[in-house]
């Protein structure tokens, strides 16, 4: 919020040598904390919607902070900062905007120790975003920092750019670690006696390993991205799902955690088909949390809708059960080759 704060006191001076850029500036941002509450209720996930209210909270808690700051100090006092403007929720809203989706960060040095610090670059911040530029910025100083939006998931995008990217390769799910949650999608996917909710010794000692267990654990972990299931969440449904403590000590953590091709089963067929399975019917628990389908929000689109906010939050959501689709084929087929590879195993030769 510092450069934030700098861009408002600049905009509130008469004669800012930085105005016609300024003036440049978009009045309004296309990014949720601006989104009537219809349309981000709309965007139908979770951690999204989250992350949108503790913006709107931080917002809301640093109006006061200023206000607080500047009680006492007259609005027509050559000591006020913003040149007598008031400083309040929507004007910060559109600062953290204008910064979050311009400002580079560029290699301090010298005074600044060396970090990197946000700068806004008139005229380059007007460039767009792809994952197969056709373009790049290079800091001169350095030589090999390229400067680019980054593989960022759609959350980050839309929270910090105001756009979605269709059939993003690095956008991904995120869900909690849930002992309770992964019996659930164990016995749906048709496990027998599944024990998430109780793991023995050993494989606590392993979740512990992943950070999914002991002291100060990550329990969120993603669906989707460069891979069809985060590595962490892979291995712990694997161990998880096999009482052959043996099988598992025979393996390193990098090889539970891997899905690398369509036939490996580290902890064996009948192991890997029921994590693979697990891990399916997780995704139809997540595609259950969206109160509508993509063929409705999609008929929405071709339809129309009302304004520009609604359309983005309703390619959000689409984007999101896209790839959780699309994980599921993924898996699908990967079950599907163990199932028929396993058949191939055990049928008698023919004679």
């Amino acid at each position: 919020m510092k450069l934030g704060l700098k861009l408002l006191q600049e905009r509130s001076q008469v004669g800012s040598f930085w105005w016609p850029y300024i003036s440049n500036l978009p009045e309004a941002y296309s990014v949720p904390i601006f989104f009537p509450g219809e349309d981000i209720k709309n965007l139908q996930y979770a951690p999204l919607l989250h992350q949108v209210n503790k913006r709107c909270r931080f917002l809301l808690e640093f109006e006061q902070l200023v206000k607080h700051v500047l009680d006492g100090v007259e609005t027509s006092s050559s000591d006020h900062p913003f040149g007598g403007q008031a400083v309040d929720a929507s004007s910060l809203g559109w600062a953290m905007s204008a910064v979050s989706s311009r400002a580079f960060r560029l290699h301090g040095g010298g005074s600044h120790g060396g970090i990197d610090i946000p700068m806004m670059l008139p005229l380059i911040d007007m460039c767009n975003h792809s994952f197969n530029p056709n373009a790049r910025i290079v800091q001169e100083q350095g030589g090999n920092d390229v400067i680019n939006y980054g593989c960022l998931n759609n959350d980050l995008f839309l929270l910090d750019y105001g756009f979605v990217v269709p059939s993003n390769p690095y956008d991904c799910i995120e869900l909690r670690f849930d002992g309770a949650l992964l019996d659930a999608a164990s016995t749906a996917a048709g496990v027998s006696s599944p024990s998430f909710s109780s793991p023995a010794p050993w494989q606590k000692e392993i979740l512990s390993q992943l950070k999914l267990d002991g002291e100060a654990p990550v329990l969120k972990v993603t669906i989707g991205g460069q891979e069809p299931v985060e590595g962490r969440l892979l291995a712990a449904v694997r161990v998880m799902l096999t009482s052959d403590r043996e099988m598992v000590e025979k393996h390193d953590l990098s090889t539970l955690m891997s899905l690398s091709s369509d036939s490996d089963a580290p902890l064996g067929t009948a192991t890997e088909v029921a994590a693979l399975r697990t891990v399916l019917a997780l995704c139809v628990i997540a595609l259950g949390h969206f109160p509508t389908q993509m063929m409705e929000d999609e008929s929405l689109l071709k339809k129309g809708v009302s304004s520009a906010t609604s359309e983005l939050a309703i390619q959000f959501r689409i984007q999101k059960k896209a790839l959780i689709v699309d994980v599921m084929r993924d898996l699908t087929k990967r079950v599907q080759l163990l199932s028929s590879k396993s058949k191939d195993m055990a049928s008698p030769p023919q004679g």
